[in-house]
């Protein structure tokens, strides 16, 4: 439907819900549920160049309104990805596809990139320097704006694909990584991943989490999610890929107006399977309720006077 489509970084998406990094596997394990071609497009779990097993259990603690997740960046490696689990996706959705790229140093994301260049159905590289959940690399290169700008420019160096670059919350200034990433050549932004926190066990008096921290998502995370796309869209030129606790379409609408060209929905994920879908249906009657004639439309609209 022309009224939900939009353009992020010059390809086209029918519809602007994207399947959150981390919350939809490879996508295929999905099909069973519904035609995956009805998304926007998929962004696939966090790679990294070698096999990781992730972190030990516990890794999952409930909170109000969220999750908390210390999964690690669990995934079988580059390689593995692209000769196994990249024919499965393939198989059943026929849309570029966004990739998830992380490591433990600036080279870990070069490599993976590089590998990733040559994958013609790669629609953007999503850049992860904002994982929360792992030691020495992850969110380390997400917190300072001189890392987070290295780290895109040995991306840029090694794909000609579009960069988006995934930013966290937990830094002082997000506007400022934002345009630090501008700036080495990244093409878009996308935000939020988690917020840090943690449980502690009554009974036990420890942290339920093994890595004691975790990733925060779900929906108490929005307002926080909707202030970072709001200032990131100030600060700068590139289209913006919005996340954090969105679970209706109201909120897709609502991150568009805050300034995001396509919306990622990732802890509803964990709770439906039908949750994207079922939000793209909902669209056109919110967007009807509201007056809406086109989601393109609605991108930074709540800017200006």
């Amino acid at each position: 439907m022309d009224k939900l489509s939009v353009t992020l970084c010059g390809v086209p998406l029918d519809n602007p819900v994207i399947p959150a990094s981390g919350t939809f596997g490879y996508g295929y394990e999905f099909a069973d549920y519904f035609d995956l071609d009805c998304l926007g497009s998929i962004s696939v779990k966090g790679t990294t160049p070698e096999a990781r097993y992730g972190n030990d259990l516990p890794r999952i603690a409930e909170a109000p309104s969220g999750v908390i997740n210390s999964v690690g960046l669990q995934n079988p490696g580059v390689h593995a990805v692209i000769e196994e689990e990249w024919p499965k996706l393939t198989a059943c959705f026929h849309k570029p596809i966004m990739v998830n790229v992380s490591g433990f140093s600036v080279h870990d994301y070069e490599e993976v990139c590089s590998a990733f260049d040559s994958v013609e159905s790669v629609g953007w590289i999503e850049l992860n320097i904002s994982c929360p959940n792992v030691k020495h690399g992850g969110m380390a290169f997400g917190t300072s704006p001189k890392a987070a700008a290295e780290v895109v420019r040995a991306a840029r160096r090694a794909t000609k694909k579009p960069l988006i670059t995934k930013l966290s919350p937990n830094v002082t200034d997000i506007a400022e990584m934002a345009k630090a990433c501008e700036n080495e050549g990244s093409d878009g932004i996308s935000l939020i991943n988690t917020l840090m926190a943690m449980r502690i066990n009554l009974k036990t008096k420890k942290p339920i989490l093994k890595n004691k921290t975790g990733g925060l998502s779900g929906p108490a995370i929005f307002p926080v999610a909707l202030r970072c796309v709001w200032q990131v869209y100030e600060a700068v030129s590139i289209p913006i890929v919005g996340m954090g606790g969105v679970s209706t379409a109201e909120d897709v609408i609502e991150m568009m107006l805050a300034g995001a060209t396509a919306v990622e929905i990732g802890a509803a994920n964990l709770l439906s399977p039908y949750a994207c879908p079922d939000i793209i249906n909902q669209l056109p009657s919110v967007m009807n309720q509201y007056g809406i004639r086109s989601l393109k439309e609605c991108i930074g609209g709540a800017h200006g006077e």
